[in-house]
């Protein structure tokens, strides 16, 4: 059984509540110094939430692993507590030989009292030499004045994480070839432990805010389904700016986002520097498993500015990897693409469909030899019949999206060989869930909502959240991209369902049935006056579009969009009008650059 320095963390939490008399007659309190503790190995794992990898900046791993057994002679109790606390920190069972048992038998109780699983820790008489030659801790190397004891221990535990002792308590491997997600994938067996483990500690971390201060105790996955589902009207109550109880009162650290507010007011999102180190821990390994390769060159337009994420978080994501960056974000032009491809060879872009898309086509108008190898997309879906123009006048071989979300940061993401709307799921960051509309949750292949717990996010903890997108997990299977778990089916936005004359047709599949007029952005809005309901279907496309055309296709495609009622002739229950606009014709959210999809303005609609 693998063990994981966070539930150590959480121990110690447990000790500093409950630490017995004892400890302070040793001056050993301000060891057991949970913050202290946390960012210490934070540091020398370089991030706690990819433990027991590493992701390296070419896209391997790094594999840790305990030594075995470390035996402590007890000489003096700091350098004991010390060894005992990196010690199970790193996985091993650790060994305390001393004339002070009931020292040692008092600190082991505290750190197991707390109920989460740890090494064993054996507390013997010096002169048991079974475990073998003593390991030495050192004296600590801090120096200067400190205003407390505690305050020098704490620094003390900081200095250690850099220390060498503590490096001969662990292996590392180096796995030329290994990704994160394929290392995660062959970890079947400790998966529900790995993931257990991550619970358990945002468990931990969320009870600091007044919010989820009193959430059930937590275990394991199979505890999940017992924890309250997040909606947005509850995020929108608890969150800034409307209140801190999503806070924990820590000092301000990392970065504020706030959400594209497409289909409604802007919410702001926390990330501690904490949280932000591990969401772009996480992506890197992202963005290699879209496409992007080492030496790639790669423009950047994703959107920025008034707090809006994509453009930072990809720009931080993509500076700790060896590609040649040029951020443009949406201000980028067709001469900006012209120049930078014949320049500077730029072979990959990175953006959102509803911008990208028509600067492309008229770049590509401009000069006819115009090559793009990447196009790794987000924000919103992308047609087919988009995919097969990129592929057939720009040469694009690698067209992959990634599902990601102001809120949360990345959800899933497409491999090179998955096609439609398939993505790896990354549940060791955003661990996913289907229900259907009464919360339950959906059997395995159906379609439903999909709840989010963010598993490294602690700063405006999200769990069970549910985000307002729809999908279906599918069973794990091994891809040919060498990553195996479970794959999404991401069907969209949950307010994606149009209903009109009692029946119901989904936004994608009106876009999906009109590629056949290279549709690349649509809009459809719902109004109702004296009776009758009118449906707005506005389209963006290169060509040039009859509106009639379009909308004897969606009539005959769709009963719902039909002239065709269950009630009397003489009633004009339903009116369809269509719009059709050239590329870049619809109104674009300011912050978000996205296209707000389904606007239904009828009086009791659902938003």
């Amino acid at each position: 059984m693998r063990h994981y320095p966070t539930d150590l963390l959480l121990a110690v939490e447990h000790a500093e509540r409950h630490a017995p008399e004892v400890l302070a007659e040793h001056g050993l309190t301000g060891l057991l110094n949970g913050e202290a503790l946390t960012e210490a190995l934070d540091e020398l794992f370089d991030g706690l939430g990819q433990y027991p990898w590493r992701s390296l900046p070419d896209g391997d791993v790094e594999e840790f692993a305990p030594v075995g057994t470390v035996p402590l002679d007890d000489d003096e109790p700091e350098a004991t507590l010390r060894g005992l606390l990196y010690g199970l920190a790193t996985g091993n069972r650790v060994v305390v030989r001393t004339g002070r048992r009931d020292l040692w038998l008092a600190v082991a109780g505290l750190l197991t009292g707390a109920d989460v699983p740890l090494p064993d820790v054996t507390v013997t008489t010096l002169d048991d030499g079974t475990a073998g030659p003593p390991f030495e801790v050192p004296p600590p190397r801090v120096r200067g004045a400190f205003p407390t004891e505690a305050a020098r221990q704490a620094a003390v535990l900081a200095a250690d994480a850099r220390a060498g002792w503590v490096g001969r308590l662990f292996t590392r491997d180096y796995l030329a070839g290994v990704s994160l997600a394929v290392a995660r994938g062959r970890d079947v067996a400790e998966e529900p432990g790995r993931i257990g483990a991550k619970l358990r500690y945002l468990a931990g971390r969320a009870r600091r805010t007044p919010y989820y201060r009193d959430l059930p105790p937590v275990t394991g996955k199979q505890d999940l389904t017992r924890l309250p589902i997040l909606d947005k009207a509850a995020l929108d109550a608890h969150a800034p700016p409307v209140s801190r109880d999503l806070s924990s009162g820590a000092a301000p650290s990392g970065e504020v986002l706030r959400s594209g507010a497409t289909t409604g007011g802007p919410r702001y999102i926390v990330y501690s520097l904490t949280d932000w180190s591990n969401m772009v821990r996480e992506a890197v390994p992202v963005l290699y498993g879209v496409g992007l390769e080492k030496g790639d060159r790669v423009v950047n337009a994703l959107f920025g500015g008034s707090l809006y994420g994509g453009l930072i978080t990809s720009s931080c994501e993509l500076s700790r990897m060896p590609v040649e960056g040029y951020t443009t974000g949406q201000h980028i032009t067709v001469e900006d693409v012209l120049a930078l491809v014949r320049n500077f060879s730029v072979n990959a872009v990175v953006g959102q469909p509803a911008l990208i898309l028509p600067l492309l086509r008229e770049a590509k108008s401009r000069e006819p030899e115009l090559r793009l190898e990447k196009v790794v997309y987000g924000g919103t879906a992308m047609t087919e019949t988009d995919k097969a123009w990129l592929r057939e006048r720009l040469g694009v071989r690698v067209i992959s999206s990634i599902v990601a979300a102001n809120d949360g940061a990345q959800l899933g993401y497409q491999c090179p060989g998955l096609e439609g709307t398939l993505h790896h799921l990354c549940d060791d960051y955003n661990l996913i869930e289907v229900v259907d509309e009464e919360d339950n949750p959906v059997p395995e292949g159906e379609p439903g909502h999909l709840l989010v717990t963010a598993l490294q996010k602690f700063e405006g903890p999200l769990i069970r959240y549910r985000i307002g997108d729809v999908g279906r997990i599918l069973p794990s299977r091994t891809c040919g991209c060498g990553v195996s778990g479970r794959l999404l089916e991401y069907l969209g936005r949950s307010d994606g369902l149009i209903k009109v004359k009692a029946r119901t047709v989904l936004y994608d599949e009106i876009l999906t049935a009109l590629s056949v007029f290279q549709v690349s952005r649509l809009q459809v809005e719902i109004t109702s006056s004296d009776g009758t309901d009118t449906v707005i279907v506005r389209t963006e496309s290169p060509l040039d579009l009859d509106p009639e055309k379009v909308r004897h296709l969606l009539g005959s495609e769709f009963e719902a969009l039909s002239d065709r009622h269950a009630f009397g002739d003489g009633l004009d229950v339903f009116r369809l009008v269509v719009e059709c606009h050239p590329e870049g014709g619809l109104p674009r959210n300011p912050v978000s650059g996205k296209v707000r999809p389904v606007i239904d303005r009828r009086v009791g609609a659902a938003s």
